[in-house]
């Protein structure tokens, strides 16, 4: 009756390994944060050099967080931001681009 005490973690989404993980989580917080900048200004048009920059750092910051993610709750949030970072660095890059009418 031993095994009917412990907790089934194994098939949650956000199963943790029970271990602080700083680095992952600031990853994903910042992840997360440039996703929802970069979906967000990329709606206007005259935004496109804010939405383009933080969709790619975006995209950078959440890939070398998947590269060195350890549970699937940081993959989940990691998937989140860096979806949103994508659709706003390319509607960033259509709408005029990284140094569109700087340069």
């Amino acid at each position: 009756m031993a095994q009917a005490l412990r907790p089934n973690t194994v098939g949650g989404l956000f199963a943790t390994d029970g271990k602080p993980h700083p680095l992952q989580d600031t990853l994903l917080a910042v992840t997360l944060v440039l996703g929802i900048t970069s979906f967000v200004t990329a709606m206007f048009n005259d935004l496109h050099l804010l939405s383009s920059w933080t969709g790619l750092v975006g995209i950078l910051t959440g890939a070398f967080g998947q590269w060195i993610s350890v549970t699937t709750r940081e993959r989940f949030g990691l998937i989140l931001g860096l979806g949103a970072s994508g659709v706003g660095f390319f509607l960033g890059m259509a709408h005029g681009g990284l140094f569109g009418g700087v340069f």
